[in-house]
């Protein structure tokens, strides 16, 4: 299916025409490696001091099998998370609420029930995943099937119906004493923020990083299923051995709100990871804080030597040193940006098929973190 669909070369806009070559061909052969491993449509852009590179590969869609728009909208999923810990820690440097302070001082009430305690988790355990919080996506997808994703995927939930959701389950563990990523985190993290400021978590991410920063193409829709042209579309297999399903609409009871419901585009993903890693959307304080990271244990979906802070990910280089960044994924896509230490390297690469065979979802999880690797590893 997908190794027969055609490479689309990929371009470049470097300072000197020389300097560009090497990472040009590098990157496109990385984004063909991940065509080859089953994924449609690849796209991937890489910003450095010297210019910007970029690489597509496979279909925009399995109908026209169209060229990988360049500069396409995607949906940034769980990268989300990364933009509602970044307010959140501005309010911290305000001095309007501390890491340290409790769910329920903040948010009295809401959660509690099946050993879910307010009282014990702190904004720093929900930031950094170390709450314990039952996630509440197997509560709103509970059979991995076709069926299920065409049945339920109109149906909104307002996020304290989430969170209800979730706290009638028992924690995984005591709040701090273990890490367990939960979208139940963020969402709660979201009403913080709308407690705090008196707004919603969208007009904050707006208001303190979007218009700052000039990403006039990230936005958050909400529950609207639509991203505007052009896209790439999306493709689900839920069932190994089963067809590709067009998942393009999104799945509106999860990711609908502070735990992945925005939409952008590669160039304002890295332009907002590299100011961010760069010091320029918080204070050092602050940004001490958030790249303060924990052990995330091996079997959940990290690379070894992974290592969670609040709302980004280190991740260790095989060149040496690490990035900083996160990934957002959903029915029929995987979108991860990354960025050196000091946000002078910054990419981000997005798949637009995902396979229920594990031997080939591992092949294309691979292949997507060896382009990131190989592109923050060099030294041009």
């Amino acid at each position: 299916m997908s190794t027969a669909a055609a490479a689309v070369a990929g371009t470049a806009v470097p300072a000197a025409a020389a300097t560009a070559r090497s990472p040009s061909r590098s990157l496109q052969r990385d984004a063909d490696a991940l065509r080859d491993a089953g994924v449609t449509g690849v796209a991937v852009r890489l910003d450095t001091p010297h210019g910007t590179v970029t690489a597509r590969s496979g279909v925009s869609d399995l109908r026209s099998r169209g060229p990988v728009p360049e500069g396409g909208y995607l949906r940034l999923g769980s990268t989300t998370k990364t933009f509602v810990a970044t307010v959140l820690l501005r309010l911290v440097g305000e001095r309007r609420v501390t890491l340290d302070q409790t769910v329920d001082d903040l948010l009295p009430g809401v959660v509690q029930g099946a050993g879910n305690d307010g009282r014990t988790i702190t904004v720093r355990h929900l930031l950094r995943h170390t709450s314990g919080l039952p996630d509440y996506v197997p509560d709103v997808f509970p059979e991995q099937s076709a069926e299920t994703y065409f049945a339920r995927r109109w149906r909104a939930y307002e996020a304290e119906e989430l969170v209800r959701l979730a706290v009638r389950h028992r924690p995984a563990f005591p709040a701090g004493t273990g890490w367990a990523y939960s979208n139940t985190n963020y969402v709660l993290a979201g009403l913080i923020i709308e407690r705090i400021t008196g707004r919603g978590w969208e007009r904050e991410v707006a208001d303190r990083i979007l218009r700052p920063l000039g990403l006039r193409h990230t936005d958050n829709p909400g529950t609207r299923p639509f991203l505007p042209h052009p896209h790439t579309s999306n493709y689900q297999q839920f069932t190994e051995g089963g067809p590709l399903v067009d998942t393009t609409l999104p799945y509106r009871p999860f990711d609908s709100g502070a735990d992945g419901s925005m939409t952008g585009t590669a160039r304002d993903l890295n332009r907002f990871f590299s100011a961010l890693a760069g010091g320029r959307l918080l204070a050092p304080a602050e940004l001490n804080a958030m790249r303060d990271t924990v052990e995330v244990p091996p079997g959940n979906g990290h690379p070894v030597g992974a290592r969670a802070g609040l709302g980004l990910f280190h991740t260790p280089l095989s060149g040496g040193g690490g990035c900083l960044g996160h990934s957002g994924s959903g029915f029929g896509y995987v979108v991860e940006t990354a960025t050196t230490l000091d946000g002078r390297r910054t990419v981000t690469v997005s798949a637009h098929s995902r396979s229920a065979d594990p031997e080939q979802a591992a092949r294309q999880e691979t292949a997507l973190r060896d382009l990131i690797d190989h592109a923050l590893s060099r030294g041009d």
